[in-house]
């Protein structure tokens, strides 16, 4: 059940603008998600995102962080923004982090598929490397769909060669203690974890 809470907040959170930080001039790192990237009910530099942004400076990495991440986000809005950001950014690497608002709405595994396929096609013809991070849904939508749904970020991973990172919420996700006031968002304690989550995909695209 707070899984299904987790997805509902989802489309119900605040739309916030893309935010760039950090090393102007430097190759950009361009994260495209929904809340759990656009650090929902966090204060500004608590979300993982952020947390990536001290961490590749602390480890001497030159890269600008971009946070095109909007609460409530699906696939296929992150598809037609994709192009626009990818012209204004050229990132060197992308890190896609969407699919749980399809989810919510019960949208076709196919659609899913066919939306985050694009956006790897395009964004590496932008010349960027990219990163795809994996997200389930909750067991009441039934063991198939549920099944087919977490499976389309293997088998996307497998086709297109990328990176990927299995579960986002890894670690926390069972962890009522690691999660807001609501018990629906990963609070800032557990934002370090999603980054852990994140970085062992991530860092072997680094370049110094």
């Amino acid at each position: 059940m707070r899984a299904f809470l987790i997805l509902v907040l989802y489309s119900l959170a605040v739309v916030g603008p893309p935010v760039a930080t950090a090393a102007p001039g430097g190759p950009a790192i361009l994260v495209v998600g929904d809340s759990l990237s656009a650090g929902y009910g966090l204060r500004p530099g608590q979300g993982w995102v952020s947390l990536l942004e001290q961490r590749l400076s602390a480890q001497g990495y030159e890269y600008r962080v971009v946070n095109a991440s909007v609460s409530g986000e699906t696939t296929g809005g992150g598809l037609e923004r994709l192009p626009r950001a990818l012209e204004l950014h050229r990132p060197a690497i992308v890190v896609l982090e969407l699919g749980a608002n399809d989810g919510l709405r019960g949208l076709p595994v196919t659609e899913l598929h066919a939306n985050l396929a694009a956006m790897i096609r395009i964004s590496r013809d932008a010349g960027a490397r990219v990163v795809l991070a994996g997200i389930r849904v909750p067991s009441n939508y039934g063991p198939r769909y549920t099944e087919k749904f977490f499976g389309v970020y293997g088998e996307l991973a497998a086709e297109h060669e990328v990176a990927l990172v299995p579960f986002l919420l890894a670690g926390i996700a069972l962890d009522q203690t690691m999660f807001q006031a609501d018990g629906i968002h990963p609070d800032a304690g557990a934002q370090p974890t999603l980054l852990d989550n994140v970085w062992p995909a991530l860092e072997p695209l680094l370049r110094r």
